[in-house]
């Protein structure tokens, strides 16, 4: 991969939006498709989400535990959906929310953002919560493999609220992690690799003027943000919003253009908003 992830995303969103699907291939959804709840009812779904939604939406995100729930039979299947996806003018997230220090950290490198990691997609989910620094062996990984990261930094769940709220040197610890982004993000254009995770659920209260990067912004659809709400959250936004949906799309399935018709419904949804805005 010889273009940066930010330049990547900022074509991709450009031609195909900006929505993100969540691939969720959770039990109850299995169940609803007429699925086994095993590997192979997993590639099935795998293979649906890939025929209905690649080369139609800007970015999917596999979520990593369903299909590690699975032992190394799904994550066979997650390295196959991955290598699927790479073929695709479609972006891979992929949502593992990593993070550790040291060795332990460039082993997660190596394993997601890496040259030829077995389980790379174009972007990953990192948690910073052993401090921004500790991520830097994830940081040089993604650049050197033209991939990106989303830090987690004001997440939609409201557990998140007494961590990525509290104070820290006059700021909160959520604006401290967007400020690091931001300066990772500080000599690249168009758009730098390194975005943040913000859920769009609630009014995030952050200084976003100065990231230079994508926001991955959960919450869309079933959560209870609208598309209204995602364009009102982010106007600060120095950069892209990705609002991310999964069960308020993936009801829609398993007839792949079902599927498709979901997502590019929201997709336009998404785009009317923020053009009105």
């Amino acid at each position: 991969m010889s273009t940066r992830f930010g330049a990547r995303l900022a074509r991709t969103t450009d031609e195909l939006g900006t929505l993100c699907v969540g691939i969720d291939p959770h039990p109850s959804l299995l169940a609803e498709w007429g699925l086994t709840d095993d590997a192979d009812g997993l590639a099935r779904f795998c293979d649906v989400c890939l025929d209905g939604l690649a080369g139609h939406v800007g970015l999917v995100k596999p979520q990593s535990a369903f299909f590690e729930r699975h032992g190394s039979a799904g994550v066979a299947v997650l390295e196959r959906l991955l290598a699927g996806l790479a073929q695709t003018p479609t972006l891979s997230l992929l949502d593992v929310k990593r993070g550790d220090i040291g060795s332990t950290m460039d082993g997660y490198a190596d394993a997601y953002l890496g040259v030829g990691a077995p389980l790379g997609a174009d972007a990953v989910t990192l948690s910073p919560y052993l401090g921004f620094g500790s991520l830097a062996p994830a940081l040089r990984a993604a650049e050197e493999a033209g991939r990106g990261v989303f830090v987690l930094a004001r997440t939609s769940n409201p557990e998140g609220g007494p961590v990525q709220l509290a104070d820290w040197s006059g700021r909160s610890v959520a604006q401290g992690i967007v400020d690091g982004a931001a300066a990772a993000n500080a000599d690249v254009t168009p758009l730098g690799d390194v975005g943040v995770v913000i859920g769009a659920t609630h009014e995030h209260g952050l200084d976003l003027s100065a990231l230079g990067g994508a926001v991955l912004a959960p919450g869309l659809g079933a959560q209870g943000a609208s598309p209204a709400d995602v364009a009102a959250r982010f106007a600060g936004l120095s950069g892209i919003v990705v609002p991310t949906a999964s069960r308020s799309v993936l009801r829609a399935g398993p007839d792949p253009a079902a599927l498709r018709g979901a997502a590019e419904a929201l997709r336009d949804e998404l785009e009317a908003a923020r053009t009105a805005s």
